[in-house]
């Protein structure tokens, strides 16, 4: 009998299921079974537990409903973009890498709105800082170099570090040319600002230039040191060889190229020629050394002045902006005063129209009274010779 009833309840269950299947109600799953169609699909009261595969195929069926929906409201034409196209479309990407040795680009272009030359502007000061910041590093690798070539001794290290000097210096002098040139672009292209940009573009240019122009002076401070080093150097060298030089001998040494023959005429006749033969070298080397610093600072010297012209240049202009500034204040604080006379004449004016209007008032009062006494007089007497 259990036997049996299971098989009827059974029979029930596909009975059911076969129905389901005609009305459209029911799915497939993964493992072949017939399970009800997602809520979605089917409102019911009973939410039975979802297969995965049911629900994505469910949900995919949502998403299409929806596209068909959306399509039937566009217009004709209508094809949408993706948000990240969006985005680099409206916001092109730029380069910020400034190249110590490339060109900067500036200027190249043919013109534009304001705000994109004051964008260019300001990366171009971005770019300048970040130049002259690798420039005072180069003076602190020099002065570091100019310790180091002071206190070997032997030939090779003191070659090593000559090298290493100049390619740091020549990387150096790049450096100051090239960010000259590009604060003088600078300066060219200021006309094409007006107004609060104007004194924008005048302002961080000269933060730049006085940066620029206080790391030269650095330069010259670090190469006038190098000098006086390398200078008592070759005259503790000049009193190895020849303890009784004077003063005048070593600078002879020092200053000029037929110093250093009579330096080797010493050396001749010197008791200690190895040890001579080692100061006399270093005292050649200390003087090409000293010959480049000279060339350095004059060099040094001109690009200070030029940075100075141009600070003063732009000095005089601050200067003719903040007297337009003065001026200005002026005009304004005569145009407030102007402005307070205007409204002084126009209370007066007003209180003297009242005083106008009351005058005038007690006038007709002063008419009517006596107009009401003159009739109280006169009415009576005609009152009364009609009477009579």
């Amino acid at each position: 009998m259990a036997s049996h009833g299971a098989g009827a309840e059974w029979t029930g269950k596909r009975a059911e299921l076969l129905r389901a299947v005609l009305r459209g109600s029911v799915k497939t799953g993964t493992n072949g079974r017939k399970v009800p169609s997602p809520p979605l699909l089917r409102p019911t009261t009973h939410r039975p537990h979802l297969p995965l595969v049911t629900y994505k195929m469910a949900t995919d069926r949502l998403a299409a409903l929806r596209a068909e929906r959306a399509q039937q409201y566009q217009p004709s034409g209508y094809q949408p973009q993706d948000p990240s196209a969006y985005q680099m479309n409206a916001y092109p990407p730029q380069d910020n890498t400034h190249s110590t040795h490339g060109s900067n680009g500036y200027g190249n272009g043919n013109g534009g709105t304001t705000e994109t030359e004051m964008t260019r502007f300001y990366d171009e000061i971005t770019a300048l800082q970040d130049l002259i910041h690798s420039y005072r590093d180069n003076i602190t690798r020099i002065s570091n170099l100019h310790s180091r070539s002071l206190t070997v001794t032997d030939d090779e290290s003191l070659r090593h570090a000559t090298s290493e000097l100049d390619a740091v210096a020549s990387q150096t002098h790049d450096l100051s040319a090239q960010i000259k040139q590009r604060i003088q672009l600078l300066e060219a292209n200021r006309g094409k600002v007006q107004g609060r940009d104007k004194e924008a573009w005048i302002q961080q240019t000269n933060v730049v230039k006085s940066r620029f122009v206080t790391a030269i002076q650095e330069y010259q401070q670090a190469e006038q040191q190098y000098r006086q080093r390398s200078r008592q150097r070759v005259e503790r060298q000049v009193r190895i060889v020849k303890p009784d030089a004077t003063q005048q001998e070593i600078e002879s040494v020092v200053n000029n190229d037929q110093g250093a023959q009579v330096f080797s005429q010493a050396l001749m006749s010197s008791n200690r020629y190895g040890e001579s033969r080692l100061a006399y070298r270093e005292v050649q080397a200390r003087h090409d050394d000293i010959k480049k610093i000279e060339k350095t600072l004059t060099e040094l010297a001109q690009l200070f002045s030029d940075m100075s012209v141009m600070v003063a240049q732009q000095d005089e202009t601050i200067d003719a902006i903040e007297t337009h500034a003065v001026q200005a204040d002026k005009a304004m604080e005569q145009g407030l005063q102007e402005t307070d006379k205007a409204v002084d004449h126009a209370r007066a004016a007003r209180k003297k129209r009242w005083i106008c209007f009351w005058i005038s008032v007690a006038i007709l009062c002063v008419i009517a009274i006596i107009l009401a006494v003159v009739l109280t007089q006169v009415i009576p007497k005609n009152n009364n010779n009609r009477r009579r």
